[in-house]
């Protein structure tokens, strides 16, 4: 089960790495472009790092304060989520009490 987990985020944050290069190399060209959300989708989904990186590397979308701000927000939401599984696991609290 981590085995496939790992393979799914290696492959959706390439996606989402790759979309930010894709989107950049087509608005340059003044062409038609990847949306916004479907670019906070693919890092909704787990490829935050990838979208980051993209991100930094291409120089893409680094001056939109209200994509950057969304951005954020997805990571924060995905922080959030992580640190309740960590602590569910470590048995700290129980997100789901009806389940036992």
């Amino acid at each position: 089960m981590l085995e496939y987990l790992a393979y799914y985020l290696i492959a959706i944050n390439f996606a989402a790495f790759a979309a930010f290069g894709f989107d950049k190399m087509l608005a340059e060209a003044r062409a038609w472009r990847i949306s916004e959300a479907n670019l906070l989708g693919l890092a909704m989904f787990g490829g935050t790092a990838g979208a980051y990186a993209g991100r930094a590397i291409f120089r893409h979308k680094t001056r939109k304060m209200s994509f950057t701000r969304e951005l954020h927000g997805v990571t924060a939401l995905q922080a959030c989520l992580l640190a309740a599984a960590a602590l569910e696991a470590g048995g700290v609290i129980d997100l789901v009490p009806w389940l036992g």
